[in-house]
């Protein structure tokens, strides 16, 4: 049975393949979010160097770094979204999260954007590998959803939809619209799970007064400002508990 196969997520997001640039990339949420992101992330990943992408989607992110000059090999457990990745030119593989043993080499960094490891059940389990991978001195950069995002649980309460309004709020696992299991894990949860391989150097909030993605007819000129108002306050301690996802940036130890 192939790899991919035995990965839930992989089918899932294969659905979504054809549609994820549409719904997600080229929207003004997608791409506010995004740009956030890559202003943090431009800083540290410095051209010339070899850069993993895990959980890849179309190829954004990879795609954005190699046109700064980096070395981009990239992985995802689904199919149509490398093929769609590999159609725009994105050196990518079908390979799980959980299956990183199988993926040989050693990078300068890697990053995991919006959501790909809460998809990964027990983190512990990849600790390991993504030591061996990325050199000492290298940065992970992991981008998830958070326990809690403030516009989520208005948004649902005012819908009366209690449950969608406090469902990352739970420390187990719940099962999304995809119908596959996602995992909200707490900073805590990914420091330690990382340690002591990695030391998380600061993390922010993506998403802080932008709303997710599923929130629409908000104008474009206001998510503007609001996306404007999030570059001065995403790394502030209370207002980034509050974001759509978290953006932790850690260094490989020596």
């Amino acid at each position: 049975m192939p790899i991919a196969d035995l990965h839930p997520a992989g089918a899932a997001f294969d659905s979504l393949a054809s549609r994820y640039d549409e719904l997600w990339t080229r929207s003004t949420v997608g791409r506010l979010q995004r740009d956030a992101v890559w202003r943090r992330l431009d800083s540290i990943f410095r051209p010339g160097s070899s850069l993993l992408d895990l959980g890849c989607g179309t190829g954004e992110d990879a795609l954005h770094f190699a046109e700064l000059g980096m070395d981009v090999r990239a992985i995802d457990a689904s199919r149509e979204m490398v093929r769609v990745a590999r159609e725009r030119g994105v050196d990518a593989s079908v390979l799980g999260i959980e299956d990183l043993d199988r993926l040989g080499g050693r990078f300068d960094g890697a990053l995991s954007d919006f959501g790909a490891l809460n998809c990964v059940a027990d983190l512990h389990t990849v600790r390991d590998r993504l030591g061996s991978l990325i050199r000492p001195g290298g940065y992970l950069a992991v981008c998830v959803l958070g326990r809690f995002c403030l516009w989520e649980s208005v948004w649902y309460l005012l819908r009366g939809k209690p449950r969608k309004a406090f469902r990352r709020w739970r420390s187990g696992r719940l099962t999304s619209s995809l119908r596959i299991q996602v995992h909200h894990f707490s900073v805590r949860q990914i420091e330690e799970a990382l340690c002591p391989e990695f030391t998380l150097m600061d993390w922010r909030g993506i998403g802080v007064s932008v709303p997710p993605s599923y929130i629409r007819g908000i104008p474009d000129g206001l998510l503007g400002a609001l996306g404007r108002f999030d570059r001065g306050v995403a790394h502030w301690p209370l207002l980034r508990a509050i974001a759509d996802h978290r953006l932790l940036v850690f260094v490989r130890n020596r």
